[in-house]
């Protein structure tokens, strides 16, 4: 058999299988970075058994417009800096949300206590789909459409 490189597709499903085994894995990886971000309040609903949907709403800190690219691009991170061994939040490798994102059609939904409006960008199959403004309270939703 010769060897071939891997479509894009195939790349995706490999990586993303590294964190995202089942649908509580993406229910687990939003909500610690929910806590990360200082939430008080986290509401999940899904539907589906999270295969159809999942969607994590939290009062936390936001996401600055200009940084939801950031989230969902691989190895992009606020949890570390450059201490490996100083660790202090649940979540700071940058890997959830692209591996999420390149599995599924995901939106993230997000406003920042300093902004007056929320902004969201949708992703589908690891690419962006939009980024626009949109009407939301602090905090951030996570919204998962067919894992």
């Amino acid at each position: 058999m010769p060897i071939r490189q891997l479509s894009e597709t195939m790349i995706n499903q490999i990586a993303a299988g590294e964190v995202i085994e089942r649908p509580a894995s993406v229910v687990k990886e939003l909500v610690e970075n929910a806590l990360d971000a200082g939430a008080s309040r986290v509401e999940i609903v899904t539907a589906g058994g999270g295969l159809n949907l999942i969607r994590v709403t939290d009062d936390g800190s936001g996401i600055p417009e200009r940084e939801l690219a950031l989230a969902i691009a691989r190895h992009c991170t606020s949890k570390l800096t450059e201490d490996i061994n100083d660790i202090r939040s649940l979540g700071f490798r940058g890997e959830a949300l692209p591996s999420i994102g390149s599995v599924s059609r995901l939106s993230i939904r997000s406003r920042t206590a300093a902004s007056d409006s929320a902004a969201e960008i949708g992703i589908e199959g690891g690419r962006v789909l939009h980024v626009r403004p949109a009407a939301a309270n602090r905090g951030t939703t996570v919204e998962v459409r067919d894992l």
